[in-house]
């Protein structure tokens, strides 16, 4: 039996409020119940949710838990400069966890995969707001964003990732990512905690990639790699893949968990002009073949870009997040895990 959801107006009720209650005119629940409905309905900045809460009446307003008039943008202004964005962000991540195992996966047997990656908050960034770089963790499947973390301004997604898988359900999921999180202290934290992986690996990580590259240019004796090939045409071009798999390195690589390693080609033609645009990559997965044979390992590598597609591209096209300039506090990273919560 799956269980049901917690209904979001009582995942935000759970929210710790700062304000003393002596003055204290609208819950917090309510404020942030406003803040989705309004950001729902393409109202992208503080002053807009308030305009937005002005708009609908009191009706809409007691619905979400006002018994006044919807508050101001000055006042919105104070309660995202001043919410404990860590118990924000680690209830949206619960509850959106949640609706993921709500809605199970239409092929049975198939883990849950998910990507991390980062996307910096460029109109913030400009007015010197500090933690504008967001490393965020994307279901595949559904969109959903399960966990998100601001990176500080002295450090980097390396160092901030270790956070982010403390933050999330690691067991039975597989995490992708891409070359710049290929580390060995990423792999083993996610093995250690009954996940796998699949990164990819670059020039950071130059003898596992020269040990990949010999794999599949030299192929060692008795070694059985399995292939496969997808061709797709749209959008003006004709884009070829292949990717081949080996379990050579298995008994040879001391990096944790190693199950398998891969290539992947990637022939784009410009159906216009002729013009051929041909990539190679590798990367590492601790899925063995009866996990993971080449058909879903394609599938995994391309659905990394779920991340971009389903979650970065909507924020900055369709809430226009890149344009935002809020610069107070945490302001920038509740105006973003709203967003995500309205995706």
């Amino acid at each position: 039996m799956i269980a049901q959801t917690q209904p979001l107006i009582e995942v935000l009720a759970d929210i710790p409020d700062f304000r003393k209650a002596r003055g204290k005119r609208h819950p917090l629940s309510a404020i942030l119940a406003l803040s989705c409905c309004a950001m729902l309905c393409g109202y992208r900045s503080y002053s807009a949710i308030a305009e937005w809460g002005r708009n609908y009446g009191m009706a809409i307003a007691q619905a979400l838990g006002f018994t006044h008039a919807t508050p101001c943008a000055s006042t919105l202004h104070t309660i995202f400069g001043q919410l404990d964005v860590e118990a924000f962000e680690a209830k949206l991540g619960a509850w959106a966890d949640g609706l993921m195992r709500s809605t199970p996966c239409a092929s049975e047997g198939l883990d849950e995969a998910m990507a991390i990656d980062g996307k910096t908050l460029r109109g913030s960034k400009k007015q010197g707001a500090s933690g504008t770089h967001l490393l965020s963790v994307v279901g595949h499947r559904l969109g959903l964003t399960l966990g998100q973390q601001a990176v500080d301004d002295k450090t980097n997604e390396i160092k901030a990732v270790e956070t982010v898988l403390e933050q999330i359900v690691l067991e039975g999921r597989i995490v992708t990512m891409d070359a710049l999180l290929t580390q060995r202290h990423i792999a083993q934290t996610i093995v250690d905690k009954g996940g796998d992986y699949v990164m990819m690996v670059k020039d950071n990580q130059r003898k596992l990639k020269a040990d990949i590259e010999l794999v599949f240019t030299l192929p060692p004796w008795g070694d059985t790699q399995d292939h496969i090939r997808t061709v797709e045409a749209g959008h003006g071009r004709i884009e070829n893949r292949n990717l081949t798999a080996s379990t050579a390195l298995v008994s040879y690589s001391d990096w944790p968990g190693l199950a398998q390693v891969f290539e992947v080609g990637r022939q784009v033609i410009d159906k216009k002009t002729g013009k051929e645009r041909v990539e190679i990559v590798y990367g590492v997965t601790s899925l063995p073949p009866d996990r993971a044979p080449v058909p879903r390992l394609l599938e995994l590598v391309r659905g990394h870009w779920a991340i971009e597609n389903r979650s970065h591209w909507v924020r900055d096209v369709t809430y226009d997040e890149d344009r935002s300039q809020v610069r107070r506090g945490h302001i920038p990273q509740v105006m973003a895990a709203l967003r995500n919560t309205a995706i």
